[in-house]
């Protein structure tokens, strides 16, 4: 049976489906208009996201029913223009739950004058079959000793939730990071991109500084330098530390000559000097696009040491499948560069061999003055996907992963692109 009351975070992420049970996309949030005079807002309609990430409005009187697990349109065929949101609207999960607000319910005293956070808001239908937000279910700051208790009110007895209030800062974002859980950093970098600035950044803040690095590595270039500019600087540096020494080198790379210097000072030296290293050379030549902590080994390393080296879950695939050998120091600029070992030979030898008497000598090593087109040849030649940089005393300067190629051969707008097209929907 049809629901005409639901709360909206049940909504999030439930399948839409056509009258004849196609597939249309996912829910990702709820439209409203928020009125200045705490009267019940209307429900405009919901934001659903295609399989090809595009995120379209769908009215609801598009909609027919909600059930668990699925709700269904009256139609198949929808607007497939890009959501955008207009003036007097609110985003129910992105910008009204979380926020601190004030209850005024005679049936709860203890609430008087006690700042409270909204954690999900009940939406019903009415005789005209319009949806209202009705109810407002709000949570407490957590007693000692007690736990944070849910209450349900009316949305009039609730201040705090005007489109001038809502836009103010320190708003919290527990419900909207619980969406972020177990998603990969460039679905979640995607999230954040279609989020109103102001939440955006006060997601940024809150999320610790390897998640928010590896995060903003998947931001097209012009979002990476406009979130690093809303940070506090002492983060932003923290935030520069914690990203891959090539990505960081790239957004530095797009501020000018002074910010750039003032946000190197602040990082700790041994995360800015590779970063200062690589920003020498041309973004679009192997010296630019390698990473300078790839796996360097000496030759009387083990097997079974160069595999657990390979091991390393914070390894790209592609830096994980090769090993440099060299003469010591083992970080970049290291020692003599001797060659090279795939990680498939290594797991088809003894794990107590050394990697000094299966090395690879014939592999010819990049120059950093390489360009893009160079690179593209030389890792489609050798069938690699991770190729060695050397400097002209032959010292390993660091790698060039595909996934570095590839960022460079892409259209800029690439990370923009909403169209999947051959990949099947998660």
């Amino acid at each position: 049976m049809a629901a005409t009351r639901v709360y909206i975070a049940r909504l999030a992420g439930l399948a839409v489906l056509g009258p004849d049970g196609e597939s249309i996309g996912r829910i990702r949030d709820v439209v409203v208009a928020v009125r200045y005079d705490r009267q019940h807002p209307r429900v405009h309609g919901l934001v659903v996201e295609l399989p090809t990430r595009r995120r379209i409005f769908v009215p609801m009187l598009r909609v027919t029913s909600m059930e668990p697990g699925m709700v269904t349109l009256n139609t198949g065929t929808v607007s497939l223009r890009r959501f955008q949101q207009r003036p007097g609207e609110m985003l129910a999960l992105a910008q009204i739950v979380d926020s601190k607000v004030r209850v005024a319910d005679p049936e709860l005293p203890d609430l008087s004058g006690v700042d409270v956070f909204v954690i999900d808001l009940g939406i019903e239908q009415i005789r005209t079959r319009d949806w209202h937000v009705t109810r407002v279910a709000v949570r407490g700051h957590r007693r000692i000793g007690r736990r944070r208790e849910v209450h349900v009110v009316d949305w009039k007895q609730v201040t705090g939730l005007t489109p001038y209030e809502l836009g103010r800062p320190g708003q919290d974002v527990t419900r909207l990071l619980g969406q972020f859980e177990g998603l990969r950093a460039a679905d979640v970098a995607h999230m954040l991109r279609e989020l109103p600035e102001k939440r955006r950044v006060e997601v940024a803040e809150a999320l610790d500084d390897e998640r928010l690095a590896d995060v903003v590595q998947e931001l097209p270039d012009d979002d990476q330098v406009d979130l690093l500019g809303h940070l506090e600087v002492r983060r932003a540096a923290d935030l520069l530390e914690a990203m891959d020494p090539d990505d960081a080198a790239d957004l530095l790379g797009e501020l000018p000559t002074g910010e750039r210097e003032s946000l190197l000072a602040l990082m700790d030296p041994e995360e800015s000097e590779p970063v200062r290293r690589l920003l020498q050379h041309s973004p679009d030549t192997a010296g630019g696009m390698m990473t300078p902590r790839p796996i360097a080994v000496t030759a009387s390393t083990t097997v079974a040491e160069a595999l657990a080296r390979v091991r390393n879950p914070d390894l790209t695939p592609a830096l994980a499948s090769i090993v440099f050998v060299v003469r010591p120091p083992t970080a970049t600029p290291t020692g003599r560069y001797l060659g090279c070992v795939h990680t498939q030979q290594l797991l088809r030898e003894p794990p107590a061999h050394l990697v000094g008497g299966i090395v690879d000598t014939d592999l010819a090593p990049l120059r950093p003055d390489a360009t893009l087109g160079a690179v593209t040849r030389y890792l489609a030649t050798y069938n690699l996907v991770c190729g060695p940089v050397v400097d002209g005393e032959n010292h390993l300067l660091g790698a060039v992963s595909v996934d570095d190629v590839l960022d460079h051969l892409l259209p800029e707008d690439w990370r923009e692109t909403e169209q999947r097209e051959g990949v099947a929907a998660p």
